[in-house]
């Protein structure tokens, strides 16, 4: 009676006792989350140090804020933060307009069989990893390439490098990110529309609504919340520009345009040895990150009464 009194008196005990095997069967992803996403975290004092590799973290001379403050004096650091503001801006904004229209007209489609076909052709790119779609995209889109055979041969024109030209580089990154990532955000919305009271749309057929008004008037208000939860969520990744995309596909003759804050960090800590400037610039990337999630989470919270638990 005395250990159920104090199990009532402290539920969590009661809680782990209860369910202790769930428990148990999360301390190795745990364990994992503390050392290789918690622990490295140590590292971050090198922003704030004349970091050398040779002396080590407790060797190196304290400097303060003269890499932070470094970042803004750089022509190469201030124009890799406005790629990724432009990049990553420009991705979100396509990203959720492209993925309603295509869950839209998807669901127009009557016939299952085409229906689930495109479906999951679509989606299959989300799949796939930047390494494997970059190959692709310098086989295709390279000098010799498919695209600038049919250029020169069919049209008579010079070939285009179109990973090579600093005007052509934000476009390529873009549709290509959209291309492989539409179609997930397709699936969501889809599943929204699923979602929908059929009798909106029998009242509205009533009322001699076409598809058109009915799409206008029913399924995009009854899709209006998910939509907002997802703007307003992407706030919290507008300074990832998406390392993994760019890391493979750009080169320096596209830094004036391609280069973002992830592959600056990359190229100016290991490449370099700046170690304590390139971990100053992923740190203040990561604050300004922290602080839009937080702000986004909020937002979500207050209009769409979106919350994590």
């Amino acid at each position: 009676m005395r250990i159920n009194k104090r199990l009532r008196r402290n539920p969590w005990k009661l809680e782990i006792r209860k369910n202790w095997p769930l428990y148990l069967l999360c301390l190795p992803a745990l364990g994992f989350v503390l050392i290789f996403s918690y622990g490295p975290m140590a590292g971050l004092v090198m922003a704030f140090q004349d970091y050398k590799p040779w002396l080590g973290i407790s060797g190196s001379a304290w400097i303060g804020l003269d890499h932070f403050d470094r970042i803004f004096q750089y022509e190469e650091s201030k124009q890799a933060i406005v790629n990724t503001l432009i990049i990553a801006v420009i991705k979100i904004i396509v990203g959720i307009i492209v993925p309603i229209v295509m869950a839209i007209l998807l669901n127009e489609i009557r016939h299952m069989g085409l229906k689930k076909s495109i479906q999951t052709l679509v989606y299959l790119p989300h799949f796939l990893s930047w390494v494997t779609i970059a190959g692709i995209m310098i086989d295709i889109l390279g000098l010799d390439g498919g695209v600038n055979r049919i250029i020169t041969t069919v049209f008579g024109a010079e070939p285009i490098y179109f990973l090579g030209d600093p005007d052509l580089f934000r476009p390529t990154v873009i549709i290509s990110d959209l291309w492989k990532n539409f179609g997930f955000g397709m699936i969501v919305y889809l599943a929204t529309i699923a979602g929908i009271d059929p009798s909106y749309y029998e009242a509205s057929e009533i009322d001699g609504a076409n598809r058109w008004q009915q799409t206008r008037h029913v399924t995009l208000p009854c899709m209006m919340p998910m939509i907002i939860v997802i703007a307003t969520l992407s706030l919290g990744s507008i300074l990832d520009a998406g390392f993994d995309q760019i890391f493979n596909l750009y080169n320096p003759l596209v830094y004036s345009t391609g280069d973002i804050i992830d592959t600056y960090v990359y190229r100016s800590s290991l490449l370099n040895g700046q170690y304590g400037f390139g971990t100053a610039v992923g740190l203040f990337k990561s604050g300004i990150s922290l602080i839009l999630i937080v702000v986004a989470y909020r937002i979500a919270y207050k209009v769409a009464n979106y919350k994590i638990f």
